[in-house]
């Protein structure tokens, strides 16, 4: 490649890339698209590998901004923070508008190609189940799954052994109330994370008195609105599943819709929900 630099403003749209790095160079776009590879001659096939792919690549970059804001959190590095969970808010809203493309397949479509998927399933996502782990729902029965790639199991494993996010936020929730020497409640590492009344009742002194507490409650919003997004795009995954198969068991072995519909009553920051009916 040539060191020479390229000044657009001058030498206008360029035409020729010989020697210089393209836009398919940067992205790596050969290789991208070339890892569709449809198992049967279903035409929807490559719109359910694009759909899921695509939204790997998602959790890819939300797993990426959530450990940022986790060091910036214990750095106090606030405003960054703050911007970094808006943008994994943002993401969760693409995730959501991705339901809307495969919605467009019917059940008569799914059928064609669903025995050519074995017993895979998105149940079986690694990059998911970090996210959840990281938020603070933590079970350690969603390893099992991994067992077969032992790199992925031990990065499970490593996110399982540190104080979730949202450990780190109640850290930071009561150091700013109580004091440098405040008692922290224990993480909770390996189960997930059930509400307790002495967090719920310090929210509840945030909220009483927002001016006083401002930082702490932008924190507690831009937590309600993460798990806001989060919440419907999991309510979407249900409605498309039941759209597309019914009541029909998993490819991975899950009962389908009704797995799915359990995992709606899951609270990710518990207490930041229910303080809203002390208010």
């Amino acid at each position: 490649m040539t060191d020479d630099a390229y000044d657009p403003g001058k030498e206008g749209a360029r035409m020729s890339f010989a020697g210089a790095m393209s836009y398919g160079d940067y992205l790596g776009l050969d290789g991208l698209l070339a890892q569709q590879h449809p198992q049967s001659g279903a035409h929807d096939e490559l719109l359910f590998i694009i759909q899921h792919q695509t939204s790997e690549l998602w959790m890819k970059l939300a797993i990426h901004e959530l450990g940022a804001a986790r060091d910036a959190l214990r750095e106090g590095d606030m405003a960054h923070m703050f911007k970094m969970l808006a943008r994994v808010s943002r993401i969760f809203e693409q995730l959501n508008n991705a339901w809307d493309v495969l919605r467009t397949m019917t059940p008569a479509d799914y059928t064609r190609f669903r025995e050519a998927l074995g017993p895979s399933s998105g149940f079986q996502s690694w990059q998911y189940r970090m996210i959840e782990f990281v938020l603070g729902n933590r079970n350690p029965n969603m390893l099992r799954p991994h067992d077969h790639v032992p790199d992925i199991r031990a990065r499970l494993e490593a996110e399982l052994a540190r104080p979730s996010f949202y450990d780190e936020v109640i850290g930071f929730l009561y150091r700013s109330l109580d004091g440098p020497d405040a008692r922290v409640p224990a993480p909770q590492l390996t189960t997930p994370h059930h509400a307790l009344p002495e967090v719920q009742a310090r929210w509840k002194q945030v909220y009483e008195d927002v001016d006083r507490h401002w930082t702490l409650y932008e924190l507690g919003e831009k937590l309600v609105d993460l798990e806001d997004y989060f919440r419907r795009w999991r309510f979407n995954h249900v409605t498309t599943v039941e759209r597309v198969i019914g009541f029909k068991r998993g490819t991975g072995g899950t009962s389908g819709v009704q797995y799915l519909r359990r995992m709606l009553s899951v609270e990710l920051f518990p207490e930041l929900w229910h303080l809203r009916g002390d208010l």
